[in-house]
């Protein structure tokens, strides 16, 4: 008679074999911690109920290292995914979830890995419905990558699009910015500082739906400033818009900690990754009733008003420093960080 044996204590290439042990695998970390009835079909996909038009975005997390302070990177995969469907204006429902983990992993570490996203996406109200798993001989990786699929339906008050960005539009962020950067640069470093500094990785899906859910068409244009930072989005919504932004130094939202740590290592806050924030270009004359209600909410209690849009230098975005001069703000040029999510 059959008997299931105990997984190893690391990841073997057999793993990935599509024979018994990925089987193994699946059925007791998997299938087990992911339970539903659109998984366990077992299917190479899934059929979900939709209706009328979805939204769709995919993502790949190679973060190194995969454990870092405030999150991991199955977490960060849920939040990344989750958080650029709400982007889009959309309610996110399913993702899909597919490992490349290289031969030697530790199990444990895939267990964390495995319930850290099972906790990630029930926080975010989401299920994982398909995915696949790969493993590649060791040294032909780095531990382990994701990739995730975020399915779901347009939110009924909300239009998002860059058409909708006007002059007199306010450039609000829900929270501090660069903390996320700032935490992978001081693990992957060995960076001691005074305080600990802690991703901000978070799921920013229910700020989303509450603020279409109030303020609807008000909200223009919504942001999750990653990769190239604040500054990267600016840069891009004054391209595409072909309007100008200016920023306020004074206003930004910034942890002492994080701010100290950028200046100390000589990085421009702006320009560091973040995780956990979005930015939002609103109508004007809604601002202030639509930051106050952010600085209410459990996910921007720290919000801020960091900007407006301009009609003057089109395509550009200026800075007004604290001490009172004015400067072009640029995109990122190359990479300030690689691996950050």
């Amino acid at each position: 008679m059959y008997s299931k044996p105990k997984l190893p204590d690391s990841i073997q290439l057999a793993h990935g074999s599509g024979g018994l042990m990925t089987r193994e695998l699946l059925d007791e970390i998997v299938f087990t911690t992911f339970q539903n009835p659109y998984l366990e079909q077992k299917h190479d996909g899934a059929i979900v109920p939709l209706e009328g038009p979805v939204v769709i975005s995919t993502d790949s997390f190679v973060v190194s290292p995969i454990f870092f302070r405030g999150g991991n990177i199955g977490e960060l995969a849920v939040h990344g995914t989750v958080n650029d469907v709400a982007m889009c204006g959309g309610i996110p429902k399913f993702l899909s979830l597919s490992f490349i983990i290289e031969e030697g992993l530790p199990t444990s570490d895939f267990l964390k890995i495995v319930h850290s996203i099972k906790v990630a996406a029930d926080a975010s109200g989401v299920q994982i419905v398909t995915g696949d798993t790969k493993v590649v001989e060791s040294g032909k990786g780095d531990k382990i990558f994701i990739n995730t699929t975020g399915i779901g339906s347009p939110h009924p008050k909300g239009r998002i699009a860059m058409e909708h960005v006007t002059v007199g539009d306010q450039v609000l962020v829900s929270g501090p910015i660069a903390a996320h950067g700032m935490a992978i640069l001081s693990e992957r470093e060995g960076l001691e500082f005074e305080s600990e500094i802690q991703s901000d990785t978070t799921n920013l899906n229910h700020l989303v739906d509450d603020l279409l859910q109030n303020f609807g068409p008000a909200i223009h244009l919504l942001r999750d400033p990653t990769r190239g930072g604040v500054s990267g989005v600016c840069s891009e919504i004054a391209q595409d818009s072909d309007l100008g932004v200016v920023l306020r130094e004074t206003d930004f939202p910034i942890d002492p900690q994080v701010s100290a740590a950028c200046e100390i290592l000589g990085l421009d806050p702006l320009y560091v990754a973040n995780e956990g924030i979005l930015c939002a270009i609103v109508d004007g004359k809604d601002a202030s009733e639509i930051l106050s209600f952010m600085k209410g909410h459990a996910k921007g209690s720290k919000a801020a008003c960091i900007g407006a849009i301009v009609e003057e230098h089109p395509g550009k975005v200026v800075m007004e420093s604290s001490i009172g001069g004015k400067r072009i703000v640029t995109p990122l040029i190359g990479e300030q960080l690689p691996r950050i999510c």
